[in-house]
């Protein structure tokens, strides 16, 4: 043996015997140990269930001292110590790392002073949160921490509580000081007020004290005055200081216990450093709101530092069921979230962003969070609700979307902030920049954790997809660098947050397991989370609204739509036409869709515009079944006001008279023909739509039956909603039951309705969230994402589309007693869709729960095939492409306008901004085209703003709309309004420009910047 096992053998069996028994973890030492025999190992572990740690713990050091021993034994024992989290125990085995007394003696204090405040600390302690957040803290090890939720789970939370203070006091010394952290992180101030005899929340100069006596925020006029001298002599503050104790401990006579009362004035600066307090004053919050008297101090503060951020400082608390899920995540796994609307999800990942920020900190690496959303709205509701209203006081937080005016780079912005939450789209850009090593491009590995919202959507051909593409791909090179032990890229850790997965239109049970497999690999999810333990507290917080049907019977008169159908009639005996649906019905629509791209691709500008006229008077039957008789007649007759303008008057500028077809004269005058009949049944209410009625009745059953109600109609139109809500305007009835609506509608430019703007849509959602508003008549924009809270009322009116939609609507009903109701028609089938949405429903939550049941090899191996099935679809998808690619050539490119046929310009005049907007520069395109004011689309976006339409000169056929970009004027061109003609005559109708195979030249900002100075100067 040699004279350090020899030394060792002395320490335990003649020193530390009695002390050593009290700190080893038994079970996880004895893992890491190979000297002892196996049926020695057995009667340990036995006797560590029967009698206990301590027991067993002084069996094992017995067994250590008197049975033979193999050389090397000494280091192998203090290793298994180290490993086990035992580490204060090696020190007392280790010769070399014999803890001194000074540090025995605080330790032993310490101890001694959780012994004796216990009982209060198991009583009111929450056992699963401090386990954690010690975890976090490197306090504990992971198997302390899951013995300890386990015990919290199987005995409750006094057994938990007892356990978890059972495993710190084994803890390297210095402990106490991480453990006041926790405590206060955890808000149990008042437990480490007891445990030091110290109030935190005493009031400094300056500072207000809530009447809870929580600090409030500075409000002096001026910074205080700090004493340098002072700050340096706090600063200097450390956890050597425990030293300085020890020594006043080992002069004093006194029994600790009697000492407490008088010394623990004084203990709190000697047993935790200055930088510990700072960070336990930085800690965030976890309040779910903020009162009003809070919003006021925030706004009140200055800009700059960490109180000025216009948040006040908040702290995150998660719920149990919230906890639950997010673990896995914490512990810096992939996953998917799967939470209902209302419960917490976003709320969640704030508070996981902020733990992995402190881990990678704490690990001195770099890190940096994205948030990706699928919609414009989103980026400043989790900016303003969310992340920076819980972590902008502590990170630097960014917002990024298509209306910011960056005076920065996107790839700057991404350098200077921690925490930045954009739309996914503009990520993807920066991402296909670096890809072309463009020095404006970001990578993934720039970003340590991506938080992707609403991530069902991550399939397909979606921009989420695109993203994690680009993850996977990287992802297999990793594993080949691997092998070659070459040094792979970092990929960030993924978070993905939804309400509802789906199914994705499976009708079998196998085909639903297949399309949750199918998400959870395109998200690289280690496992998609959903509450279990916790269930019944997710049930009391999110409660399942009241579910009620009402169903109006069919008309039994509508002449308003028949006089509509003979119109139709008259157009398809003027084109002889003959289609093969109903009128006003979808599948009507999509033929008279394909009618116009035909006609379009031939040149038959007769069975063009007759097929668009049609389209129009098709929204107008669609629009009399679901709104009143007087909107769809204004529909349709703002229509022909807009063709009278075109067409009939003579041009604006130059006066000059419009050539007019005779079909465009054909049409018009039918219209004409019978304007005053559709007018005159437009003002009578016995021929109304009998949906209305029931809407009506239930909106007049809820708002009277509920207190305070506050309610959601979703409709399938803006034009039904903006219908909807000023029918309820202009009923008297609504108004006297305390009804006061708003519409809620998209911010995109697809339709012929003005789009509402972000900022419309914000004030419109606090508006109902004070109350100034208590109904919202909303397209599906507030299906998902969008916070609309303190809902009880949702009324789904004939609006039916699939299992996610009707999770997401359904979620928005959030506050207790609350009603979900569809109101439709009889026979239309919308009943029982929704009766198959609520079977898809029941399949995706059977499908998810299989999943995870799965096999840990089963379920990665699925996975891993998935993910390669997938990069070899792609791989195939993009040859194909890039073989139509090659063989187009944009100046064998010919386009037409839709309207009137006439040559616009040949491919190679067409030139790409940003690889998204295709413009026009050249001079002789400018002579065919003039611009129109439209008020909707003048808006500044991200690299450049819009200013009006562009029509066609001849036709006023709109052809795109008039950018602005870095100051220059750039015609951007819709493809849905030309007509291409290919180099083999061949004539196509798109409506995408990514449809056209064809790769078009880049615009050259400084060529033509250059060129136009260089003209202007020759004038």
């Amino acid at each position: 043996m040699t004279t350090s096992d020899e030394n060792g053998l002395w320490l335990i069996r003649d020193c530390f015997m009695n002390t050593l028994k009290h700190l080893i973890r038994v079970e996880p030492v004895l893992d890491f140990i190979t000297f002892i025999q196996p049926e020695d190992k057995e009667t340990i572990r036995r006797t560590a269930k029967e009698k206990g740690d301590i027991s067993a713990a002084e069996l094992l050091l017995q067994t250590i001292v008197n049975k033979p021993r193999s050389d090397g034994w000494l280091r192998e024992f203090v290793t298994a110590l180290e490993s086990a989290g035992c580490k204060y125990a090696a020190k007392y085995v280790d010769p070399s790392e014999l803890p001194p007394p000074s540090l025995e003696a605080t330790n032993d204090y310490c101890t001694r002073l959780i012994e004796l405040l216990a009982p209060d600390l198991v009583d009111k302690m929450n056992a699963k949160d401090v386990a954690f957040r010690c975890y976090t803290q490197n306090i504990l090890t992971q198997e302390d921490k899951e013995k300890i939720t386990a015990e919290v789970t199987n005995s409750g939370n006094t057994s938990g509580a007892r356990l978890l203070l059972k495993r710190i006091v084994q803890t390297e010394a210095g402990w106490f000081s991480n453990f006041l952290e926790v405590l206060r992180f955890c808000k149990h101030e008042d437990l480490a007020e007891q445990l030091t005899g110290v109030n935190i929340f005493e009031p400094e100069e300056g500072q207000t004290v809530e009447e809870d006596g929580k600090p409030g925020v500075l409000v002096a006029d001026q910074e205080p005055v700090v004493n340098e001298e002072q700050s340096e002599q706090d600063n200097s503050i450390s956890l050597d200081n425990e030293k300085s104790l020890n020594n006043s401990l080992a002069d004093n006579d006194s029994n600790p216990e009697e000492s407490i009362g008088d010394e623990s004035g004084n203990l709190e600066s000697d047993l935790y450093s200055a930088d510990a307090e700072a960070k336990g004053n930085e800690r965030l919050s976890e309040n779910e709101d903020v009162s009003p008297d809070q919003r006021s101090q925030a706004d009140a503060t200055d800009e700059g530092g960490a109180k000025s951020t216009g948040f006040p400082e908040l702290d995150i608390h998660l719920r149990h069921y919230q906890m639950e899920v997010a673990l896995p995540a914490l512990e810096g796994k992939n996953i998917i979230i799967c939470l209902p609307t209302g419960s917490g999800k976003t709320r969640v990942a704030v508070y996981i962003t902020r733990e992995h920020l402190v881990k990678m900190k704490a690990n001195e690496t770099p890190g940096k969070v994205v948030v990706l959303v699928n919609k414009v709205p989103l980026v400043e509701q989790h900016y303003r609700t969310e992340f920076g209203k819980f972590l902008k006081h502590l990170y630097k937080v960014e917002k990024v979307s298509g209306d910011s005016q960056l005076k920065i780079s996107f790839s700057d912005v991404v350098k200077k902030t921690d925490i930045l939450i954009c739309t996914a789209q503009i990520l993807e850009n920066s991402l296909s920049k670096a890809n072309k090593e463009d020095e404006e491009g970001v990578l993934l590995s720039d970003f340590s954790l991506m938080i992707i919202d609403e991530c069902h959507h991550t399939q397909k051909a979606g921009v989420y997809n695109s993203i994690m593409t680009r993850y996977i791909n990287q992802k297999m090179k990793n594993m080949r660098l691997r092998k070659e032990n070459k040094k792979e890229m970092p990929l960030p850790q993924i978070l993905g947050l939804t309400a509802s997965p789906g199914v994705g239109g499976a009708k079998k049970q196998s085909k639903a397991e297949e399309h949750i497999l199918k998400i959870c690999a395109n998200l690289d999810a280690y496992k998609i989370m959903t509450v279990q333990r916790n269930a019944e507290e997710l049930g009391e917080k999110v409660k399942e609204p009241y579910k009620t049907f009402a169903i109006a019977e069919e008309r039994r008169e509508d002449p308003f739509g028949d006089v509509i159908k003979r119109i139709m009639q008259e157009i398809h005996r003027h084109c002889t036409m003959h289609p093969s649906s109903d009128p006003g019905t979808q599948n009507y629509e999509q033929w008279a869709v394909q009618k116009e791209k035909t006609a379009a691709k031939e040149e038959n500008q007769r069975d063009r515009v007759c097929a668009e006229h049609l389209r129009k008077y098709n929204d107008t039957l669609q629009l009399n079944d679901t709104i009143r008789m007087a909107d769809a007649f204004d529909y349709v007759k703002n229509f022909y006001k807009e063709v009278e303008r075109k067409k009939f008057q003579p041009d604006e500028e130059t006066g000059a008279e419009r050539e007019i077809s005779e079909t465009d004269r054909v049409l018009f005058e039918l219209f004409r023909d019978n304007q005053k009949e559709l007018e005159e049944l437009s003002r009578k209410p016995e021929y109304e739509n009998e949906k209305l009625a029931q809407l009506r009745k239930t909106i007049l059953e809820q708002f009277t039956r509920k207190g305070e109600a506050r309610g959601i109609i979703f409709t399938k139109t803006r034009q039904s909603a903006i219908a909807l809500h000023q029918w309820i305007k202009d009923n008297d009835k609504f108004d006297e039951v305390g009804v006061k609506a708003n519409y809620l509608i998209g911010a995109g430019h697809n339709s012929i309705v003005k789009p509402m703007t972000p900022a419309e849509q914000r004030d419109v959602i606090e508006k109902f969230r004070t109350g100034e508003i208590n109904l919202i008549v909303a397209t599906t924009v507030a299906e998902e994402g969008l916070d609309i809270k303190q809902c009880n009322i949702v009324i789904r009116y004939g609006l039916v589309t699939n299992e996610i939609a009707m999770v997401q609507a359904r979620g928005r009903a959030r506050a207790d007693e609350s009603t979900y109701a569809l109101v439709a028609q009889e026979g239309t089938g919308v009943v029982e869709r929704e009766s198959v949405n609520s079977f898809r429903e029941t399949m995706m939550n059977k499908a998810i729960a299989k999943v995870q049941k799965l096999p840990r090899a089963e379920y990665m191996k699925k996975i891993l095939g998935f993910q390669m099935q997938s990069i070899v679809e792609k791989k195939v998808q993009a040859k194909k492409k890039q073989q139509k690619v090659l063989h187009e050539d944009p100046s064998k490119l010919k386009f037409l306008c839709k309207g009137c046929n006439r040559l616009v310009c040949s491919g190679e005049n067409i030139e790409v901004i940003e690889d998204s907007h295709h413009v026009n520069v050249t001079e002789a395109f400018k002579e065919l085209f003039v611009v129109r004011e439209n008020k909707s689309l003048q808006k500044r976006l991200l690299d450049y703003q819009v200013n009006g339409d562009i029509e066609c000169k001849h036709c006023t056929q709109t052809w795109g709309t008039m950018m602005l970009h870095r100051g220059v004027e750039c015609p951007c061109l819709g493809i849905r309004h030309f007509v291409v003609v290919h180099s083999d005559k061949d004539t196509k109708t798109y409506n995408k420009w990514n449809e056209l195979k064809t790769k078009f030249t880049s615009f050259d900002y400084v060529e033509h910047v250059s060129l136009a100075g260089s003209s202007s100067d020759d004038d």
